[in-house]
Order: C-alpha cells, then sequence, then structure tokens
C-alpha cells in the first residue's frame, strides 16, 4: 500500500449543537432508550428539535470540550529507576462549553438547579407573577445535584458526500463548578459552565458516534 500522509476529510472544524435531555416528569439521567432513533437523510440536530424531551440551549461559546483526566498508580521496584508498572486507579470526564444565550432556563441548568426553582409565569400574587422566575435557592444539607443528560451534534470526520457528523450523548451530567453571572458594559452575559460527567450503572458515560447521514 502506498503512503500518504493523512486525509484531510478527517480534520474536523465547526461547532456543535447542544440539547439538555428534559422530559415532562422533571430532569433525570439519560439512557440508551431516551435517545430518539436515527432518521435516514435526516440530521440529528433535526430529529432532537423535533422531540420534545430534548431543549436546544441555543448559542454557545468557546465550542464544546470534553476532558478526560485517567489517574494512574505506580508500582516502584529497587532495580529500576523509573516505576516498573503503571496501574489505572481513576478517571473523570469533564464537558465544557459557555451559553451564550443568557435565559434563565439556561441558568437553572448551568447551575443543576430543580425544576421546581424555574416558573416560566411566576408566581399568582406574589413579585415576578406573570414574568418568568428562577429561585436563588440554598438548598438543603446533604442535597445531591440534579443531573441532566445531554447529547450535543456537530461536524464529523471522514470522506462521504452525503453528509457527517459526530453525536456526543453523555448520560449523566451535573454542574459542580462556580457559575457567574454577570452585566457588564463591554462583554455579553454568558455562563461559562463545567459539567462532571458520572458513568451509568454499565461504566458508561456515554457514547460517541460518528455518522453517515444519508446511510443511516
Amino acid at each position: 500500500m502506498a503512503y500518504t500522509r493523512g486525509s484531510s476529510a478527517n480534520i474536523i472544524v465547526g461547532a456543535a449543537a447542544l440539547f439538555t435531555y428534559e422530559p415532562a416528569g422533571g430532569a433525570v439521567e439519560l439512557t440508551d432508550a431516551d435517545l430518539p432513533d436515527l432518521v435516514a437523510g435526516t440530521s440529528y440536530k433535526d430529529t432532537l428539535e423535533d422531540d420534545a424531551d430534548f431543549r436546544n440551549v441555543g448559542y454557545t461559546m468557546n465550542g464544546l470540550e470534553i476532558v478526560f483526566q485517567p489517574d494512574f498508580g505506580e508500582v516502584q521496584v529497587d532495580q529500576l529507576l523509573d516505576v516498573a508498572r503503571l496501574y489505572k486507579q481513576g478517571m473523570q470526564v469533564n464537558l465544557n462549553t459557555a451559553f451564550a444565550e443568557s435565559t434563565l432556563e439556561n441558568l437553572l441548568f448551568a447551575l443543576a438547579g430543580k425544576d421546581a426553582d424555574y416558573s416560566a409565569t411566576g408566581t399568582s400574587g406574589e413579585f415576578g407573577d406573570g414574568n418568568p422566575t428562577m429561585d436563588m435557592t440554598a438548598g438543603d444539607i446533604g442535597e445531591v445535584p440534579v443531573e441532566r443528560g445531554i447529547v450535543a451534534v456537530g461536524p464529523g470526520s471522514g470522506a462521504a458526500d452525503a453528509g457527517l457528523e459526530r453525536i456526543y450523548a453523555a448520560f449523566r451530567a451535573l454542574s459542580i463548578e462556580n457559575v457567574t453571572v454577570s452585566a457588564k458594559r463591554d462583554e455579553p452575559t454568558m455562563y461559562e459552565v463545567s459539567f462532571r460527567l458520572l458513568p451509568n450503572d454499565n461504566a458508561s458515560y456515554g457514547k460517541i458516534v460518528d455518522r453517515t447521514i444519508a446511510n443511516s
């Protein structure tokens, strides 16, 4: 086989559309069964847009970044100056982005808040009546952060003329980092957020799928 330097078709450039899994019953972790089926000839972005259980967070800034952080232990022996063996003893995965659409729904998502903390119409007879309102609650001692599923769809890799996309699905995502809300003269208001991804009972954080749209 002749030597080739590489394939430019495998270079991915472009932003991803980000969706959160928010079924009517409240925020829960995402499973394989909750993901809509692929439809031949239809981008998965359109499939998710038509599914009432998924909400598009809209514009993002600084793209989408998934960081895998393995933790390895070391075995040292007397006869070697370096370690003789490494073994995996931990794993952490984070998904980082920034919500450019500073809606209260996105703020609730970024803060891992409860669905009950947000109302599209406010509370009858109280301040905020008729207006979208989010309660800035402290929560309770020992309260567990709310987990939500995340699905992102961006450009894929490979040489094909039928359309390519890469689908990222995270089953359990929760925000445990600081979130800043600002109102500044020379900067847009956006929510920079880092989601910690947790594995499900099958030790899976989710999946990444490279898809040819016309062939699915």
